[in-house]
């Protein structure tokens, strides 16, 4: 995918690297044999169960063999039987669908299983066994069938969740909120670490290549609140930047050296990341590509549009001399409004506009990384100035989007990013002005645990920017939301102190999209 937006000659080096990263890890053809017994160090199923992408007759299910799973997994280097079960009832009766598959060590002695043949709009369970072992117990669900009016869909969507920054109390609090799904939207791991006393250590190296990525996945799954919110119902996930390296644009690192380096580790990045989602075989790897964007259907109540910003968008504007992105005056950079300028690349923009023309259900959902509104800022000089690794940067293609969005009627258009530490809720305008019709409603979560933005900093922007209905960047925490024919609603989710893992949460704010009038209200 990433050759049909790119020059012959960077078509042809990124074959080239694709080639060799490909050849180095997963496409090793199976051996015909496995162990049906294997024999395990200590319980191989620590990193837990998840699901994920619920179709109407099922749903991809996801485990991994790691007996020690921050000492390399402690599996040998050999495949492993594995075998699955999905049942109608949580004591594992009513089995409906089982089977068996491969645990290869070429893939982390990860498992993904598409279960098809399931009823829809109902919940199920699922377990793994391997050797004398089982997993966990986890919960399912199938989507409602095409077509069909549920009679609501309630998720919740969070991001930036740096271990060294604090608990995952938010995760506990998700148990409670009787969700359909829970959307991720980017940060899920961290390459490295802040300079900000920790809450926690990753004690381990900063992720580089395949192993140490793999490491710092093993780490986050071993938080037990994280483990439970995945056992609890599906995940639908897309990355930002973190899960490889910060301010990452394609094939340039922040600090813009070799592309050929950065694309080797970012495909030990990408490889590692598809060994610990939920995601379906078309997800596997190639060297440094994997294809993430995808829709997912919820009866005819909802249509979510999940998207890849990173791995396809344009360098960073104005960028040179300066590592990844970063805040520029407005007169003196105008490269983010140029039409090449894309944050999606040609070919995933051309697969969104294609199907936003088509979408039909009652709320079409762009479940994306960052903030997607327009923000005037002021540099140090008092200039009009704005941040280059967001959608700022890519004015053009914003424009391009809300647009399309305008012309062709997208039925109840609703946003939803994270990426920035911090809660907003904004009015989409393909002009940004005040006065301007809404073309859609943006809601952005706040991180789940990582260090804020400067307040203060950012409030003195507001004036400047009417169409910004809420901000607050000073709390940790997610986003619920609820959605029925009539209404979205969203709530913004509080921990009391991401220090504490057993924190209290709270509600900070809510607001409300009525049906065919873009545009939240507080309530």
């Amino acid at each position: 995918m990433i050759a049909d937006m790119v020059s012959p000659e960077r078509r042809a080096f990124l074959k080239g690297v694709a080639a060799l990263a490909a050849t180095a890890s997963i496409t090793r053809p199976r051996p015909a044999w496995a162990q049906a017994r294997p024999r395990f160090t200590d319980h191989p199923f620590k990193l837990g169960v998840t699901s994920g992408d619920p179709l109407p007759d099922g749903m991809v299910l996801w485990t991994r063999l790691a007996p020690d799973p921050l000492r390399g997994g402690g599996m040998p280097a050999e495949p492993v039987i594995v075998q699955w079960e999905v049942a109608e009832d949580e004591g594992m009766k009513r089995v409906a669908r089982k089977g068996s598959t491969v645990a290869s060590p070429d893939l982390a002695h990860s498992v993904h299983v598409e279960v098809d043949g399931l009823k829809p709009g109902r919940w199920y369970w699922y377990r793994f066994h391997a050797g004398p072992e089982s997993s966990p117990i986890g919960r399912t669900r199938t989507a409602p069938a095409p077509g069909t009016p549920p009679e609501r869909l309630r998720f919740a969507f969070a991001s930036c969740q740096h271990w060294e920054s604090g608990f995952y109390a938010g995760y506990r609090h998700m148990l409670n909120d009787d969700l359909d799904l829970i959307c991720y939207l980017g940060d899920y791991i961290y390459e490295s670490s802040f300079r900000a006393p920790p809450v926690r250590r990753h004690d381990q190296p900063d992720a580089k290549d395949l192993e140490t990525y793999r490491l710092r996945h093993a780490l986050y799954k071993t938080d037990p609140d994280l483990r439970a919110a995945h056992a609890a119902c599906p995940w639908v996930v897309t990355w930002d930047d973190h899960e490889v390296s910060n301010d990452y644009a394609d094939d340039h690192s922040e600090y813009r050296g070799d592309p050929r380096t950065f694309l080797q580790r970012r495909a030990g990045a990408y490889q590692a990341y598809y060994e610990h989602m939920p995601l379906r075989r078309a997800s596997l790897p190639r060297g440094p590509a994997l294809q993430l964007y995808r829709t997912l259907g919820w009866g005819g109540l909802a249509e979510f549009f999940v998207l890849d910003g990173r791995q396809y968008r344009s360098v960073q504007p104005c960028g040179e001399g300066r590592r990844g992105g970063g805040q520029v005056v407005e007169a003196t950079c105008t490269e983010n409004v140029a039409p090449a300028q894309s944050m999606l690349g040609t070919t995933q923009e051309a697969w969104l506009f294609d199907g936003l023309r088509r979408a039909g259900s009652r709320w079409t959902v762009l479940a994306q990384q960052q903030l997607m509104a327009a923000l005037r800022q002021r540099d140090r000089s008092g200039a009009d100035a704005y941040w280059t690794d967001g959608w700022d940067g890519y004015a053009g293609a914003r424009q391009r989007l809300l647009a399309h969005l305008r012309d062709q009627r997208v039925p109840n258009p609703v946003v939803i990013g994270g990426d920035i530490h911090s809660f907003w809720v904004t009015d989409l305008q393909v002009e940004p002005r005040e006065g301007a019709p809404v073309v859609a409603s943006e809601f952005v979560g706040t991180s789940m645990t990582s260090p804020s933005i400067p307040y203060e900093a950012f409030a003195r922007f507001l004036p400047e920017n009417p169409h910004v209905r809420f901000f607050e960047s000073r709390q940790r925490g997610y986003v619920r939301c609820t959605v029925t024919a009539a209404r979205w609603l969203s709530e913004l989710r509080v921990l009391d102190n991401v220090a504490d893992p057993r924190s209290a949460i709270s509600t900070l704010a809510s607001f409300v999209v009525q049906s065919g009038r873009p545009g939240a209200q507080r309530v």
